[in-house]
């Protein structure tokens, strides 16, 4: 049993029939074996392919056993009739198992009939019926349990299907995070460098002093710019120093986030309401990120004289981010094509449960607000 598998089933469902007719053989007289030979041929060679049709092999034993039932002849090979009905419920429903094992039993009852000693029918009546009910039960059984293994094996698969498909959207999420995370940087921090130098240019010939000290400004952006691009990648290790001396940005860096704006041409006011030490350090990433944004694109879209005011308001359960100027009423870009920008942080403000809105003011101006939810499953998206 152990190296059934090894044995191909056409070799397999040949045994019963070889033996069967090897036993006809040498036991029937001469005058009798080729009507036995015949019948025990027709009742048993159909079982070498009862795999592949399992109803077409029944009606064909079936019919063999009434052909032999109307010549009067008693043969082994009637056990070929209990194989037929295991291979049909096996392989059939209940309606066809029910139907098959109605026609065995009848046959019982015709052989118990034609054959049975006188006084006799009950005792080889049980007996077959027993048979019947066994072959019937087992086939049922062998049923079943094909159905539960394909079942539970279509259950792993829709299981693995469904961890691959988490997989793919953890990458995905994890590319749009780092995608976010590097246009916020980039972006912010290449128009404060470009602005730092046009004001080193200007002033160069002037104010050396000044054109020195923006200068410096670039040199500490560009760093500020790599250390956070080497942070957002996961390249930086927990123990590293840089770690540690570069912290992610909350609302405590928003101050000097104003004061780089500062000097890079764009006077920024800070007013930030109620504590933020309970808010989660990636709900204050998020805060910053927003801030960064809408600040650089008043920085990038609005001329000199420009002035921003950022207000941050925390409290128990959310943060209220809200950032505006006196620019120009004018249209400006939001990088819509591209996914980033204005979309950018709809998807940050989205995460944490926020709407965001950005629209002209009505007396002239720029507006960007939303209220991030702290009780929202944002946390892995900064």
């Amino acid at each position: 049993m152990r190296h059934r598998d090894l044995v191909p089933p056409l070799v397999g469902d040949s045994v019963l029939p070889a033996l069967l007719l090897l036993h006809v053989v040498t036991t029937f007289p001469a005058a009798e074996l080729p009507v036995a030979v015949a019948l025990t041929a027709a009742l048993a060679l159909p079982l070498v392919w009862r795999r592949r049709a399992p109803l077409a092999v029944f009606a064909a034993v079936v019919a063999a056993a009434f052909v032999q039932w109307l010549a009067d002849v008693q043969l082994l090979a009637d056990t070929a009739l209990l194989v037929a009905l295991y291979t049909a419920a096996a392989h059939t429903g209940r309606r066809g198992t029910l139907l098959a094992a109605a026609v065995v039993e009848g046959g019982v009852v015709l052989a118990c009939v034609s054959w049975a000693p006188n006084g006799a029918f009950p005792t080889p009546f049980v007996a077959l019926s027993a048979m019947v009910v066994a072959a019937t039960v087992l086939g049922v059984n062998v049923r079943t349990g094909r159905a539960y293994l394909a079942a539970v094996q279509e259950r792993a698969e829709r299981l693995a299907l469904h961890q691959e498909q988490q997989a793919r959207l953890a990458v995905a999420e994890e590319r749009a995070r780092i995608t976010r995370e590097m246009h916020d940087i980039v972006t912010h921090n290449l128009s404060v460098m470009v602005a730092l130098t046009d004001a080193a240019v200007a002033a160069q010939h002037r104010s050396p002093d000044r054109a020195t000290a923006a200068m410096r400004q670039i040199s500490e952006t560009g760093r500020q710019a790599l250390t956070d691009m080497r942070r957002s990648l996961g390249v930086l290790r927990a123990d590293e120093p840089d770690a540690e001396r570069h912290p992610l940005p909350g609302i405590a860096q928003l101050e000097s986030l104003a004061d780089q704006m500062a000097a890079a041409g764009l006077p920024t006011l800070l007013e930030v309401r109620g504590g933020h030490a309970q808010v989660p350090a990636t709900a204050q990433l998020t805060v910053y990120r927003l801030v960064q944004e809408a600040l650089t694109n008043t920085l990038k879209h609005t001329p000199a004289g420009t002035r921003a005011t950022v207000l941050v308001e925390c409290s128990a359960g959310s943060v209220g981010v809200e950032v505006t100027d006196n620019g120009p009423r004018a249209p400006r870009p939001t990088a819509a094509a591209s996914g980033h920008g204005l979309p950018g942080m709809r998807e940050r403000a989205a995460a944490y449960g926020g709407t965001l809105r950005a629209g002209p003011l009505p007396d002239g101006g720029w507006r960007v607000r939303t209220r991030l939810l702290l009780d929202s499953a944002g946390a892995g998206a900064v």
